[in-house]
Parts: C-alpha cells; sequence; structure tokens
C-alpha cells in the first residue's frame, strides 16, 4: 500500500481528484513543478506570497515571473499582466492567499489558450468554492497543506487529474523522502497541543516575546535572510531540492520526512475535525467582514456567496508593522505577513520583477492577516489600540468600491 494512501484517499473523497499524501504543501509544489516544467521554464507568480514558495521554485530549477495583483487580494489580476508576458511564461501559478481564491476560471481559460500548465497553491484554501467548485481542480494540479486549517504542523497532498498521473507522482515523491525519527514524530505530534495549551492559558505574549529573545525564531522579521551569495552559488545545481535545502526547511524542517504512523494517526483525526473547523472559520470571517478594516473584496464576498472558510480574514490597517507589535501585547500574535514583495526581496537576480508593483507593495504593506478563530479577541485588540482602515490611493474598478462601509465590530 502506497505510503499515506488512507489520508490521500481521505482527501480525494472530499476533493473529487486523485490525491497524493506528502509530508508538507512545499514537498507537493515541488513534485508538480517537477513533473510538468522543464528546466528553465518561466513560472507566472503573485509577488505576495511566502518566501518559501520562491525558494521551492527556484529549487525546481524554474524563473520566477512576478506578475501585477489585485490590491485587495493580492492574488494575481490577469487583467493587468501585459501581453508580453503571457507570450513568455510556460506556467501559472496560483495563490489562493489567506484563503481569498484566485481569478481561476479566468487563468485556466488563459493557460489553455497558451496550452500551459496551471498550478494551484492551495495551502490555504482548503473550503474555499469558485462557482460552487472547490479550488484545487481547476489546474493540473493542486497542492494542499494540512499544518494551516487543521493545524497538524505537517502533512499536505498534491492533488492530480488522474490515477495514472498519481502513481508516477508517488514514485517520484518516494525518491525525495528522508528517513523520518520517532523523537521528530512525537515533537511535531505534541506541539499543536502545546500550542493549544498557550492560547487557552493566554501565555502567548510571554512566550512569544521569550522566543524572540533566546533567538528561537528562524525569522527576524517577515522575511527570512535571503543570503544572496550563497543562494546565486546554487542556481548551477538546480533542479535539486537538496540545494536548496537551507532556504526551503524554514519554519518546517521535516517538510520532507517520512512521517510514521504516530503523526499520521492525529492527521487523521484532525481531517475528521475538519467541516467543524471551517464552519468555525465562516462564524469568524462573517464578524470580521463586518468591520472598518475589512477589504472591499471580502465584503463582497461574504455578501454575495456568504462568508468563505478562511485560513486568514485580510484586514487593511494603517501603520501596519507598528500595529503588529503592539498587538502582541494583546496577545495577538500575527503571522504569514508577505512583506516585501518578492521583487523586492529577491531582486532582478533570482526573480522577473512585476511590470506594475504598486498594488503588490501597497498590499503587503497595509494587510494583517487576522486568524478568524480568534475573531471577537482581534477585532476587540484592534479597536482598543485605534487602529485606522488603510485606503487604496486610486481605487480599481472591481470590484466597486462604492459600497457602504460597516461599523466596527461592537465589543
Amino acid at each position: 500500500m502506497p505510503y499515506g494512501s488512507r489520508l490521500a484517499a481521505t482527501m480525494t473523497r472530499r476533493l473529487g481528484r486523485e490525491c497524493v499524501y506528502t509530508p508538507s504543501a512545499r514537498l507537493a509544489l515541488y513534485l508538480a513543478l517537477r513533473r510538468w516544467c522543464r528546466p528553465g521554464a518561466r513560472v507566472l507568480m503573485s509577488p505576495v506570497n511566502d518566501d518559501v514558495i520562491l525558494f521551492v521554485v527556484l529549487a525546481a530549477g524554474l524563473r520566477p515571473v512576478q506578475a501585477p495583483v489585485s490590491p485587495w487580494t493580492g492574488n494575481i489580476d490577469p487583467a493587468a499582466v501585459p501581453d508580453a508576458t503571457w507570450a513568455s511564461v510556460d506556467a501559472v501559478l496560483t495563490t489562493n492567499l489567506y484563503g481569498m481564491p484566485d481569478r481561476v476560471t479566468e487563468l485556466r481559460s488563459r493557460c489553455d489558450a497558451l496550452g500551459i500548465p496551471l498550478f494551484e497553491d492551495a495551502a490555504h484554501a482548503i473550503g474555499t468554492h469558485v462557482d460552487g467548485r472547490p479550488v484545487g481542480t481547476f489546474g493540473k494540479a493542486a497542492a494542499f497543506s494540512l499544518s494551516k486549517h487543521v493545524a497538524g504542523m505537517a502533512g499536505g497532498f498534491l492533488a492530480v487529474e488522474d490515477a495514472r498521473t498519481r502513481r508516477e507522482l508517488e514514485v517520484l515523491r518516494d525518491d525525495l523522502l528522508v528517513p523520518g525519527r520517532l523523537r521528530e514524530d512525537v515533537y511535531t505530534t505534541v506541539r499543536p497541543l502545546a500550542r493549544s495549551a498557550v492560547r487557552g492559558l493566554h501565555l502567548v505574549r510571554p512566550v512569544w516575546r521569550t522566543l524572540q529573545r533566546l533567538g528561537l525564531l528562524e525569522r527576524d522579521s517577515f522575511r527570512m535572510p535571503l543570503h544572496a551569495p550563497r543562494l546565486s552559488g546554487c542556481a548551477h545545481r538546480a533542479p535539486n531540492l537538496s540545494a536548496y535545502e537551507p532556504w526551503v526547511r524554514v519554519d518546517l524542517h521535516g517538510y520532507r520526512a517520512r512521517h510514521g504512523a504516530l503523526v499520521r494517526g492525529q492527521l487523521s483525526l484532525r481531517m475528521a475535525g475538519l467541516d467543524a473547523d471551517l464552519t468555525r472559520r465562516r462564524a469568524g470571517v462573517a464578524e470580521l467582514s463586518g468591520t472598518i478594516w475589512a477589504t472591499p473584496e471580502l465584503r463582497a464576498r461574504a455578501t454575495d456567496d456568504g462568508p468563505p472558510a478562511l485560513f486568514r480574514t485580510p484586514l487593511l490597517v494603517r501603520d501596519r508593522d507598528a500595529l503588529v507589535d503592539r498587538l502582541v501585547r494583546r496577545g495577538v500574535v500575527c503571522g504569514y505577513i508577505y512583506d516585501p514583495p518578492l521583487d523586492d526581496y529577491a531582486g532582478a537576480e533570482f526573480v522577473e520583477p512585476s511590470p506594475d508593483p504598486k498594488a503588490a507593495r501597497w498590499f503587503a504593506s497595509h494587510v494583517l492577516p487576522a486568524d478568524p478563530l480568534l475573531a471577537q479577541h482581534v477585532a476587540t485588540a484592534l479597536t482598543k489600540e485605534s487602529a485606522a482602515p488603510a485606503t487604496y490611493p486610486t481605487p480599481p474598478t472591481t470590484p466597486s468600491p462604492d459600497r457602504p462601509r460597516a461599523s466596527p465590530l461592537a465589543t
């Protein structure tokens, strides 16, 4: 029986596509890129994304091409991508940032017309739908993460179109896995429980500050250190996942460790609670979408289709960086901030810069990703901090910016 087949079967039933179990979403994405892209291929992607994803693309021997984005979601704006760029790319990678879906039907149509693959990064998007269809069923392949919605701290899937491709990818995956260790499996199993205890005992602030002082956090800021000279020296070895290991493994050192039954058993239990988790997220998003900090896109989706089950709720605030530090005092730690955009972070040596970076820079510097499971606590903290909403200097025509502004959430 293939490794992780029971977990994969559970995801297949939920998604309606063949799934390969992987120790992480980043390994799942690497598998897809290696399977369908030749070395040197150009991949269109949003610059508002985790830096780990950039390094996965580089490890696959590909050239990241940064796209213009929506100032409300940070996802690719297909209409703003120049025709010359469309003609030059070999694949497209979505983001579905925080669970807000990419304009995937437009991207799929464009990819079909060009004869290139569409890959869906659905790490934030379990439970997200577009026109009643799950994210992860539009492209050639889709990478999912169990360390997000079910807080498993490990585990992912690669969803593909047919069983034959699934079997091919299982072989490629097995070649890339490294042996796991019982001690690491125990740590991976216990860590989510410890995190829940920290929250339940209201110890978020002291624990976070202690980790900072002890230097136990791998990032001193929103982005990990680039180490450009070392990174440049790896290019001649790509595609090669091991060469990029120092960057790809950040925040998840066991991203390609072969987890034992202990970890996989825990993930099975957590997946059984996924629907309940999604229901709680929708309730939290409903609360946060009615605040003055909600994006126009979020308000529109919550009004038209009902609140989506987001991994994080994108709020837009002024003086975001200073506010993030103040919120820690109130027990709110805001992660998953991707600032600066990847083209500003990595530079033209490693990525092709966006032809229009304005929206990405603005969104990345103003978005506050709020956990919908802590909606009331987050809204109360923002209100006490007198957080001011941010307004894009030149509102786009879509979605309409003239929706009535909501009042702050009552606390």
